[in-house]
């Protein structure tokens, strides 16, 4: 697949593919990441990759990062993803551009630093994710998933949260902590 095989979204810099598998009788082999992938906006240095798994109606999110990049790679189920583009309202503007998408096995996000990012366990979910700087806990950031601020629209229905989750503060002390 080509770099045009990224598609942009409603923010600036997100990026979505679906990823090439090539399959035979045996079963497929699907591509996760190539370098020559790299797009405008795309250039980053993956440093760390982690594998999570949630169970269905888990909740994780929202949360971001000041200096690291996310790319996304659904293994196995199906996610409702929000993000909310972070940039202007950090550098004192009000905007709070947000993009939401549903993603299954196969497909793939890119999300920049300062877009906070959480997603719905539409099913059971495995999730491998590519960083771009090892985990320190210095990075890691978040607000609440239901912050009235930002009014994101999630799936009807109670989620599972952690207890960061569930504690998280809302989007504008967040923002104060982040500075």
């Amino acid at each position: 697949m080509s770099v045009s095989a990224w598609r942009a979204c409603q923010i600036e810099g997100v990026l979505q593919r679906t990823l090439p598998a090539h399959a035979d009788q045996r079963g497929f082999l699907r591509e996760l990441w190539r370098s020559s992938w790299a797009a405008p906006g795309l250039d980053a240095d993956f440093v760390q990759a982690n594998f999570s798994h949630s169970s269905t109606g888990v909740l994780r999110g929202f949360h971001f990062h000041r200096r690291q990049a996310d790319l996304w790679v659904v293994l196995r189920g199906r996610a409702h993803v929000g993000l909310v583009d972070l940039r202007e309202r950090v550098a004192g503007g009000v905007g709070l551009p947000t993009f939401s998408a549903e993603l299954s096995a196969g497909e793939a996000v890119y999300i920049p630093e300062r877009i906070a990012h959480g997603f719905w366990a539409l099913e059971d979910l495995d999730l491998l994710y590519l960083v771009t700087n090892e985990y320190d806990g210095t990075d890691e950031l978040g607000f609440a998933w239901d912050d009235p601020e930002v009014a994101f629209e999630w799936p009807s229905g109670r989620p599972l949260l952690s207890e960061r989750d569930s504690s998280s503060p809302s989007l504008s002390e967040a923002i104060s902590r982040s500075s």
